[in-house]
């Protein structure tokens, strides 16, 4: 397997790197230290799997991931994270991904996670795998921004983390116009007024860091 590991920490960097070259299906492993370096590398060349921090400057894991899902990469994906998973894998396999591990999780499971992505299976956590069998998907007991489209989640963690509607067409490639649009009807549909109010939030329900 050709893999890639991108993280934003090199010590982290440096830890992965360890653990998956012990691996034995592993040949090649390369890395990226931010988001934008890390899309580049995925669209110039041919990965097995990438191993994406969901939280990176740039682009976060979920980001780079519809990207991929948008462009048809064929790369398996895996997410690593700090957050609890409940509050980003169920959007993560959405996009696509082949797994979803958490940060702290990584010395014990991670060689099982790769070898079960290799083998062809996704890697879904025993605890995420008990929330997805008792979600009822009920919308009356979803949190706000679990009722918010992708795109419309995308953009409240971004804005969140205070970016402006400048900052983040630019590196959505779309207009200021559709992010302000995506804005209001975001705002609206979690109840609120404005980007403190969404800061607030997103950092109540660890969301951002």
């Amino acid at each position: 397997m050709h893999v890639l590991v991108a993280d934003d920490h090199s010590i982290v960097r440096e830890g992965l790197k360890q653990i998956i070259r012990k691996i034995e299906c592993v040949s090649k492993v390369e890395e990226a230290s931010d988001g934008h370096e890390a899309l580049a590398k995925i669209e110039k060349n041919k990965y097995d799997l990438v191993i994406l921090d969901i939280s990176m400057p740039g682009l976060s894991g979920l980001d780079i991931l519809k990207t991929m899902k948008d462009k048809n990469e064929k790369a398996h994906v895996l997410i690593l994270s700090v957050h609890p998973q409940e509050q980003y894998a169920m959007r993560a396999f959405k996009l696509g991904a082949a797994g979803y591990l958490c940060k702290d999780s990584i010395n014990e499971e991670l060689s099982l996670a790769i070898k079960k992505i290799a083998a062809g299976s996704k890697y879904i956590s025993l605890a995420f795998a008990e929330k997805i069998a008792f979600d009822k998907n009920d919308d009356i007991n979803k949190l706000p921004h679990e009722k918010l489209s992708e795109r419309e989640f995308q953009i409240m963690c971004m804005l969140a983390k205070g970016k402006s509607v400048k900052e983040i067409a630019n590196e959505l490639f779309i207009s200021d116009k559709t992010v302000s649009t995506y804005r209001m009807r975001l705002l609206e549909k979690m109840g609120m007024k404005n980007n403190t109010a969404l800061t607030h939030y997103a950092i109540r329900n660890e969301l951002i860091e």
